[in-house]
Formats: structure tokens, C-alpha cells, sequence
């Protein structure tokens, strides 16, 4: 089964990637179009036998009051059928209009199939599904309780990510059981198979330059907001991909860039402090000229330090300036961008992206930017990507199709510099 969330979550994904065993892609009108949203639906849904989307909001929720962007709309570009998820909790006859509404709102809406959630008992499911039937012709085809089975963690930025949560195995075979004893996948997999097929987009696969340039990626607990597609275009472009753990590893590994993309710093800034050799390294190779490129996250770590909950601890100090966390977000949604020609990135070219974080900078010293804010937060709501020597640091959240050069600019930009990794002696 081929995973996809429909909008430009990274923390859904992560657990539809751990319980599927494939990269879960994101579908996104606003940064990726039409065109590039149906060539990456064909391309990573090659092999699966169905593909399994997940919506973002609810189904005919979108960024203007015609719903366009919507689940509903994605559902349409791909002809593809909606099951519709209904919290059913304290109603039982009110179901009918509910899910009739649903479905005569936008009649070119192919809703298949209802699973009613947050079921109270077997009497209460049985008028639920007496009045969807007397009603309506659309299928229940699951009914799931009230459990506590389901073990997911909320906090502020959404579901505690997969690949933090030493305990995402057991919560997804918990949930899989879940599913399976009150859903029926039979009807489920039939649905999926019976989709309509989407007109074949052609595929703008780019030929391989092979290595010549060795990147260093953060990854580890702190460090996990990746778009498949981002490392994908990297190795494309000429990039041998070389993890490490800004929490765990003592030195950087030898290479050539950084890239630092986004998590969350501030839940182990007290682990991300005490690594004080590798922050030592990365702050003297940002000043001996390394390439890094970073988001928000990333930006966070290579600030002189970041403040959350009555406490500051020592990040990088590789780009001047300090963070403070809040309780309510800074910027949150899509953003929208025009490069200065300050980095890498060139100048005069617009650049869509997005943006979810409740940190700001603060106290920051004489820096470039290379953006210009043309819809969104950044960094003060005008300017974002700081720009120091070779580092952009920025609070936007790029992906690969929508910034179709990014990947070629940045790893051209490592290779004209020649930069050589040197171990910084303690």
C-alpha cells in the first residue's frame, strides 16, 4: 500500500511511513500544481496494489470560500473515491443529513463508503446505520468505539512524530487491530480498486550526475521534518547523502554541505547543549565557509540559543542571532516568497513554501536575506532565509517541486565552493 497526505504535513506522514513500509508523499496544490501533484501520485503509486490518501481538514475545506485546494479537490484532479469519517458520538438519526450533505454539496464528489467513529455501543451503532441506510445509498463499511486503544500523543505542533516515540510499532499494531476488527478492508480494498484511472502525466525524471559532493543530513530525534522528494533531488543532483546526530555524534562526518532540516530543537535542547563537539565543529566549518542550508528547525539549532519554558540553553552560535519559543504560533501556513539574489538561490524568482512554528528570532546581528516575504511570517514579516557567509537559514519549508532548481542550485553551489570538511581539535 502506497501512503499519501493530502497538504504539507511532515509529522502524519512519518506514521504512515512506519506502518506501511513505503515514503509516505504529500499532495499540495498551493506549492506543487496540478501537473507535478498527478506526476508524483504515478510515480510513487508504481507497485502498490491500492494507494491510501489522507486528507487534511475537513473535505471541502480550502484556502478560499470555493473550497478550491480542497480534499474534495485533490479527490476530483485524481478521480478517486472518498471514504468519509464521521465522529458519530451523541447523534444517532442526524447521521443521515450529515453524510446526505456531504454528498450533494459537490455531487462530483465520488463519496463510496462512511466509517463511523466514536461509537458508544451496538445500540448505538445499529440506529446509525438503520438511518444512513433509510436515507441515504452510501455504505457504511466500519464502525469503530470509543477505545483507548489508539495511543497517539498530541502536542504543540500536532501528533509526537513516529520517529520519536520509542513506542510507534506497538501504537500502530494496536490501531491495525483496531481497524481490523471493526472495518471491513475487503469493501475498503474494493472501493480503492475500483477507482478511475488518471490521465498519465509524463514523468520529469532527471538524469543522475553521480556523486561529487558528499552532504551531511541531521537526522535523528530533533531533526526529522525531510521530504522524501528534497533528498531524492539532492542525489539527483550529484549528492551522496551522509546522516548524522547532532544529539549523538561526537564529530560531523567528512563532507562537503550541510543540510538541516526542520523538528524540534526545543524538546532536546538540553541534549542538543550537552553535545558541545559538534556543535564546536559546526559553528567553525559555518565560519571556515561550509555551505549549510537549513529550516526552521535547523535555524533554531544554528541560533546562540534558544529560550522555551523559563529555561535557555547554548545551540550552535553559527548564525547571530537567539530564539525564543511562545506559547501561540509565529507564522503558520503557506508562504509565499521572492528570492533577493542574496544566496544561492538567485534573484527575482518567486518561491512557494510553508510555515508552522512557534519560535522567533530575536537579537539577530548583521546578516543578508535571501527573501523577500511576499505572503506569510519568515522571520519578521518581510524579510526570511538569513544569509551568513555560506549558511541560509530560514523559517520556509521548501519541497522539491515546487522549487524545481533548489536541489541543482545548492549542490552546484557546494561544488564550485570545493569545501573540504576539516575536524575542529577540542
Amino acid at each position: 500500500m502506497q501512503p499519501f497526505k493530502k497538504g504539507p504535513d511532515f509529522i502524519d506522514p512519518m506514521w504512515l511511513t512506519t506502518a506501511t513500509g513505503r515514503d509516505c508523499r504529500n499532495l499540495d496544490f498551493f506549492m506543487m500544481g496540478n501537473d507535478n501533484i498527478l506526476r508524483s501520485f504515478q510515480q510513487a503509486a508504481a507497485g502498490a496494489d491500492i494507494s491510501i490518501i489522507e486528507g487534511n481538514m475537513g473535505l471541502y475545506d480550502g484556502m478560499e470560500l470555493d473550497g478550491k485546494g480542497s480534499t474534495a479537490d485533490l479527490a476530483r484532479l485524481l478521480k478517486a473515491p472518498v471514504i468519509l469519517v464521521v465522529d458519530a458520538s451523541n447523534m444517532t438519526r442526524s447521521i443521515a443529513p450529515l453524510v446526505l450533505g456531504f454528498k450533494n454539496f459537490e455531487p462530483d464528489v465520488s463519496i463510496a463508503g462512511v466509517i463511523l467513529n466514536k461509537i458508544s455501543g451496538a445500540r448505538h451503532e445499529s440506529k446509525l446505520r438503520a438511518a444512513i441506510k433509510q436515507y441515504t445509498d452510501i455504505e457504511v463499511i466500519g464502525a469503530i468505539p470509543k477505545t483507548s486503544r489508539i495511543g497517539l500523543i498530541q502536542r504543540h505542533l500536532g501528533l509526537k512524530p513516529a520517529r520519536e516515540d520509542e513506542r510507534a510499532v506497538s501504537i500502530i499494531e494496536s490501531t491495525s487491530s483496531v481497524i481490523k476488527e471493526y472495518v471491513d478492508l475487503e469493501k475498503l480494498v474494493g472501493i480503492a480498486r475500483a477507482s478511475l484511472g488518471i490521465p498519465e502525466v509524463k514523468s520529469r525524471q532527471k538524469v543522475s550526475r553521480g556523486t561529487i559532493v558528499r552532504i551531511g543530513v541531521a537526522m535523528d530525534r530533533a531533526f526529522t521534518f525531510y521530504y522524501p522528494e528534497n533528498l531524492e533531488a539532492l542525489k539527483i543532483a550529484g549528492a551522496k547523502l551522509v546522516p548524522f546526530s547532532p544529539i549523538s555524534d561526537s564529530h560531523l562526518p567528512d563532507v562537503n554541505g550541510l543540510y538541516i532540516g526542520g523538528g524540534f530543537p526545543e524538546v532536546f535542547m538540553k541534549e542538543l547543549e550537552e553535545n558541545k563537539s559538534i556543535r564546536k565543529e559546526i559553528r567553525a566549518a559555518i565560519e571556515n565557509g561550509m555551505p549549510v542550508y537549513a529550516e526552521c528547525g535547523g535555524l533554531m539549532y544554528l541560533a546562540r540559543g534558544i529560550s522555551w519554558d523559563g529555561m535557555t540553553r547554548e545551540m550552535v552560535g553559527g548564525i547571530p542571532c537567539d530564539i525564543i519559543m511562545h506559547e501561540k504560533p509565529k507564522g503558520h501556513g503557506y508562504i509565499k516568497l521572492e528570492t533577493t539574489g542574496k544566496s544561492w538561490l538567485g534573484k527575482n524568482t518567486e518561491i512557494r513554501g510553508h510555515e508552522f512554528h512557534y519560535s522567533e528570532v530575536a537579537n539577530l546581528g548583521d546578516v543578508d536575506f535571501a527573501y523577500r516575504v511576499l505572503r506569510g511570517r519568515g522571520v519578521d514579516g518581510e524579510q526570511d532565509g538569513i544569509v551568513y557567509k555560506n549558511t541560509l537559514a530560514s523559517y520556509t519549508h521548501l519541497h522539491s517541486l515546487s522549487t524545481s532548481e533548489w536541489a541543482e542550485q545548492f549542490i552546484a553551489f557546494v561544488e564550485d565552493l570545493s569545501y573540504n570538511s576539516v575536524r575542529v581539535a577540542e
